[in-house]
């Protein structure tokens, strides 16, 4: 007998504030800061599971050679992800380092090419787990012997994404974002198991991200940003519309609350609000399940927050901004 479990990468609802998970050629991408400090947090299925799904996340990123690359700059990163998946306790552990470099093309675009590496471990738990042949008819019975054998409870392989991006900004008022990436360059074979039965391929499926963002100022008060995700992986696939406001509280942008809604097609709709206090950006989205499974969850899918500091180097004190980014800074 041979056991086989197929499962996504690790996602968060809120990808745009995971901008290292979704695009290596994100790293460095930061048109209101010089670098950037984040952690993300989310708790899926808390209602069904005894155990519930827990990703989480920190990470930063960096611009460099500004001063020394005409019209570019190099942007340096790295993140790390845990994940605990279940009552089989499939614990993830990851973490990659990213680099990117990025061109003004004109006054008005910018092109980004980006890629990472990094190391997985990943560890399961077999004491929970139940198997085929221990099910006497009526009942699953742990005293029952199984002739599963998980020879490899904990793997270790590398792992390497690639990725593009494309910015668009005419005014300081408008601008538009939009960007593609690859995951699992290298397929890496990903088993608890020594060898592969016949027909069966243990090697990670690769992943496909693609993303359009737009940032448009209609004020000196408010600024919407409508969003679009798509992803896809093997026979999975997942869509992410919606789009969030922000609204200027203290004249100077020190002080913004967010408010958005964001709908994953055919799973989930996203209530999402967040505040700024000066370089401290704090969002919590909760999504609330509308697919089948919304039932047996009482509508209730995941919570989930973002943590993210932006800061500048003292040298340049935010007055070097690359790209016209809409901001209610002055």
């Amino acid at each position: 007998m041979f056991l086989h479990a197929g499962a996504q990468d690790l996602h968060f609802s809120q990808w745009f504030n995971s901008p290292l998970t979704t695009n290596p050629a994100n790293t460095g991408f930061i048109p209101d800061a010089d670098y950037r400090l984040g952690a993300n947090y989310r708790d899926q299925w808390s209602t069904i599971m005894s155990e519930p799904y827990k990703t989480m996340s920190i990470w930063g990123d960096a611009q460099l050679f500004r001063d020394r690359i005409q019209n570019g700059w190099l942007g340096l990163g790295g993140v790390i992800l845990h994940d605990q998946a279940g009552s089989g306790n499939l614990l993830s552990t990851e973490a990659y380092a990213s680099v990117a470099y990025h061109q003004m093309l004109g006054y008005s675009s910018l092109l980004t090419a980006g890629f990472n590496t990094g190391w997985v471990n990943k560890q399961i738990n077999t004491t929970n787990l139940k198997f085929p042949d221990q099910f006497d008819g009526k009942f699953f019975s742990q005293t029952q012997p199984t002739s599963v054998v998980i020879s490899q409870p904990n793997i270790n392989f590398f792992d390497m994404q690639v990725g593009l991006n494309y910015a668009y900004f005419p005014t300081n008022k408008i601008y538009i974002n939009a960007g593609f990436s690859i995951w699992h360059l290298n397929r890496a074979r990903e088993s608890f198991f020594t060898t592969d039965p016949v027909g069966f391929d243990s090697r990670i499926p690769q992943r496909y991200i693609g993303f359009l963002n737009a940032s448009i100022k209609t004020s000196d008060k408010v600024i919407v940003n409508p969003m679009a995700y798509y992803t896809n992986q093997a026979t999975a696939s997942e869509t992410v519309l919606g789009l969030n406001a922000q609204y200027n509280l203290s004249g100077d942008g020190d002080q913004q609350v967010i408010g958005g809604l964001y709908y994953r097609v055919g799973d989930a709709v996203i209530p999402m609000v967040g505040f700024v206090y000066k370089n401290i950006r704090l969002m919590f989205t909760y999504d609330v399940t509308a697919s089948s499974l919304g039932t047996a969850a009482s509508g209730v899918g995941a919570w989930e927050f973002s943590l993210i500091n932006y800061g500048h180097y003292s040298e340049f004190n935010g007055d070097r901004k690359q790209t016209l980014c809409p901001s209610f800074k002055q």
